[in-house]
């Protein structure tokens, strides 16, 4: 890793005072977050909503009810998500997986941190991004979600990674980890304002005269 000197903390206060809270991970229940963490791979929040809004018409916003509903009918109601029969299957298999080793989503605040995140990344289709997403937002492990929009904001700020994905992705954590107090709650506002930040300046093609950072120098 090729590191310049940063101020995390500094740099969430600058994103915090331009953006306000953010409200994030957006959900009635733990449930309803992991169901999120896995229609929002590769989509939009706003094709999520959609989804979930056909689960709850069809009270399926429970656990059995999800894991006893016919695959292909699962299918047909998260398909404004896209990739829809696979995340069907997804959805399925971290379901079962759950309910085959506790009563409830809760219920696996009973592991460790490590426990609970390489019992989640042991499941077919689970990911780090989305693992740490359901242990952060869903069941408030403290850790820190690294996705597309923070690599890309990091690397801007001069910090570059090397390696695999794997790799790229831990390094990464490590360093909010590190550098950060150990908080849930700024653990999930700070995730959520990188990500305004990235939707709305720090895209592929940046704004940068329009970036809080840019104004803040000025």
């Amino acid at each position: 890793m090729i590191n310049k000197r940063i101020d995390l903390l500094e740099n969430y206060k600058i994103l915090y005072n331009f953006f306000g809270p953010q409200g994030w991970w957006p959900a009635d229940s733990p449930l309803e977050v992991v169901i999120g963490a896995i229609l929002t791979q590769n989509t939009s929040w706003q094709n999520v909503e959609k989804a979930i809004f056909n689960l709850k018409q069809n009270n399926l916003i429970n656990l059995i009810a999800l894991i006893e509903i016919d695959q292909v009918e699962l299918a047909r109601l998260i398909k404004p998500s896209g990739y829809y029969n696979l995340k069907a299957k997804r959805l399925k298999n971290l379901l079962l997986e759950i309910h085959k080793n506790f009563h409830s989503i809760e219920e696996m605040k009973k592991l460790s941190l490590n426990e609970a995140r390489n019992l989640l990344l042991g499941i077919k289709g689970i990911g780090y991004e989305t693992a740490d997403s359901i242990l952060l937002y869903a069941l408030e492990y403290p850790t820190f979600v690294i996705d597309t929009y923070t690599l890309r904001w990091l690397e801007r700020l001069n910090i570059k990674f090397f390696g695999n994905k794997k790799n790229r992705y831990h390094q990464s954590q490590t360093l909010f980890m590190k550098n950060l107090p150990n908080d849930i709650k700024l653990f999930k506002e700070y995730h959520a304002l990188i990500v305004k930040l990235g939707k709305e300046f720090c895209k592929k093609r940046p704004k940068c005269s329009e970036c809080p950072f840019f104004i803040k120098a000025l």
